[in-house]
């Protein structure tokens, strides 16, 4: 259980009002940095819940969740807690949650979505995305090598029956904002293409060694924010999510030497760059001083346009989060997950 200590906001907090954002179509600002809540296969769910509760606190009002996780039961706990106390209105949190990959079923994302909200203890959540655009599943813990014996790939029929289900629970006020995650262009191309309730957010991996330019820029060509899991290159992803071809953000010699000159870790200049690069970034951690510092990072002491250049040019195309757990019979490499050509693989 989650500790029930009286909730109260931090002598030391940072103005949420200070935090920048992203203005949807329909007039709501999505804050600009995301407090995330992966972690429960190193963290307990109690010290993850615990540390929402310190970041909001602290002047987080944007908290990143998903069923997969694990955690949302206790996260709820903090909701309540941080609701209870009258400190902070629902309106002024921003909370997001996941759909996953084995409730695509039409008649699994209503009940997905409504057990979400029980266990976050909320009547709507602000965006709701679909994790990954494949019904494929893994249990917890599995290594590299294990498969789903279900998998299959991308097919868009399929996809747009998840997706006529997303939009009726913004329809049914369920959901306010409706989005994607792990998706390609040559997807999202489908999606805008055939979709009534356009989505609003996708999510994907971006970080200076990975910057995905192109997706990127097509993201916010079609008014769809970008949001970046893994920020500072995910040090502590699974070992499953290792390679030895995996390069090191936070030691980048142009990184370490931006850091030095604004006296933080490397860390905080990869989430400083994410914000002024005009992405959401979800760092994760439950060390108070470093959720405070990547908050810290959107508001103060910004990086020059010199320094946003060089960091741009050190983009080594490394993706970390390949998925190869998601493959499917036939399917050559992790890179038919990702229609590097431009092609959906089948």
């Amino acid at each position: 259980m989650v500790s029930k200590t009286k909730f109260e906001i931090a002598a030391d907090t940072i103005d949420p009002a200070a935090v920048p954002g992203r203005t949807f179509p329909s007039r709501a600002k999505i804050p600009a940095v995301r407090h995330g809540t992966f972690g429960s296969d190193r963290f307990s769910g109690a010290d993850i819940a615990q540390a929402v509760s310190g970041a909001l606190a602290l002047g987080y009002r944007h908290i990143d969740c998903a069923a997969v996780y694990g955690n949302e039961h206790l996260i709820g706990e903090t909701f309540r807690d941080v609701l209870d106390s009258g400190l902070i209105d629902r309106q002024e949190l921003w909370v997001t949650s996941k759909l996953w990959n084995d409730k695509h079923a039409q008649e699994d994302v209503l009940p997905a979505c409504r057990k979400t909200l029980k266990d976050l203890q909320l009547a709507y959540l602000d965006l709701y995305l679909i994790d990954w655009p494949f019904p494929n599943h893994h249990d917890p813990g599995v290594d590299v090598d294990a498969r789903d014996p279900y998998a299959v790939p991308y097919i868009h029929d399929n996809y747009m029956k998840t997706w006529r289900q997303m939009e009726q629970l913004v329809d049914q006020g369920l959901v306010k904002h409706i989005g994607t995650s792990n998706m390609s262009q040559a997807k999202l191309e489908l999606l805008l293409r055939d979709a009534r309730i356009k989505p609003v957010a996708n999510e994907m991996e971006l970080h200076p060694h990975f910057q995905q330019p192109e997706l990127f820029q097509f993201c916010l060509d079609n008014d769809i924010a970008p949001i970046g899991f893994s920020p500072i290159g995910s040090p502590m992803r699974p070992e499953r999510d290792t390679t030895a071809e995996d390069t090191v953000d936070i030691e980048d010699p142009v990184i370490v030497e931006i850091a030095a000159r604004h006296a933080v870790h490397p860390a905080v200049i990869c989430v400083k760059w994410a914000a002024q690069r005009g992405q959401i970034p979800i760092p994760f951690s439950i060390n108070r001083d470093q959720y405070r510092s990547n908050l810290e990072a959107v508001v103060i002491d910004p990086l020059t346009a010199e320094e946003m250049a060089a960091i741009s040019g050190i983009d080594k195309n490394c993706r970390l989060i390949k998925g190869q757990v998601f493959l499917w019979q036939g399917a050559e490499s992790w890179e038919d997950l990702w229609d590097l050509d431009g092609v959906i693989a089948s």
